[in-house]
């Protein structure tokens, strides 16, 4: 893998917030008073360490503004409990909505923190329950939590998947509920997801398969599928921008190839949902 820095300091995300919520966005804050396509997603959307993220690049393209409600390590909770983000990604006039893991809601095995979605919180009385043998305080995060329970007893982790996976669409069909419309659902990841197995903990979107993405499609307006080729990803950290200490994270991410990938993708799809202003 190609490591490269193209910049020697960390990139600036203009931080922002919109409409109440407590959530910082990537900026800077874009004007919605007029037409505009919401984002919504975790890392990739966000675009950490890419100067110019597809969200971006589709604004430039279409001449619409982007709304970039990206959040690194999002969950669907964070967007479920967020009424003022979701009142402004209703009223959009399209949506793209990231697939995001399974792994970052609460569900009836444990809670994770409300805006953080990576942070486990507590496991409840059912998962004390199936692995009585695990002091839960010992976590901080799911992605640690759940590689632990895996490796310890793989078939009771069998049931945790299956309920991540229930949870995750349900979720999703009360999220595309809300937004009333006129969705783009988003795949973009480094494997297919019909190569998806149900207890792969190492790449994401954790759990979702393909069949999960189908019991979506009636209420989206389409399904976008970017697996990056081999020459894309082994260009490692070509054209980023991150410190010396963000170099391992950067390592991990998608680069601006990827998300130019992605902006090529959405490109035909978004247009036929907006009309850019002449």
């Amino acid at each position: 893998m190609t490591y490269q820095r193209s910049g020697q300091d960390r990139l600036e995300y203009y931080p922002c917030r919109y409409q109440g919520s407590r959530v910082l966005f990537r900026g800077p804050r874009r004007d919605l008073s007029g037409s505009y396509i919401a984002y919504l997603g975790g890392l990739e959307t966000y675009g950490r360490f890419v100067e110019t993220p597809y969200p971006t690049l589709l604004e430039r393209r279409l001449a619409v503004a982007c709304a970039n409600f990206g959040v690194v390590n999002a969950g669907v909770d964070l967007y479920l409990q967020d009424p003022a983000i979701l009142d402004l990604a209703a009223e959009a006039s399209a949506k793209v909505l990231q697939v995001m893991g399974a792994q970052n809601m609460s569900n009836r095995f444990y809670q994770v923190h409300p805006r953080r979605n990576d942070r486990f919180l507590r496991a409840s009385e059912r998962l004390e329950t199936l692995y009585p043998e695990v002091d839960f305080t010992d976590f901080h995060f799911n992605r640690h939590m759940l590689g632990h329970l895996a490796g310890l007893a793989p078939d009771r982790f069998d049931a945790v998947v299956e309920e991540l996976q229930q949870a995750w669409i349900a979720r999703m069909k009360h999220l595309l509920t809300i937004l009333r419309g006129n969705v783009v659902l988003l795949w973009f990841s480094r494997h297919d997801p019909s190569a998806r197995l149900a207890a792969e903990i190492e790449d994401e979107p954790l759990f979702v398969t393909r069949k999960m993405l189908q019991t979506l499609e009636p209420r989206v307006a389409a399904v976008v599928e970017v697996v990056p080729p081999q020459e894309v990803l082994m260009e490692g950290t070509v054209g980023m921008h991150f410190t010396d200490y963000e170099a391992c994270a950067a390592e991990e991410q998608m680069g601006p190839r990827a998300h130019e990938l992605v902006a090529n993708a959405l490109e035909v799809p978004l247009r036929s949902l907006v009309r850019a202003p002449k």
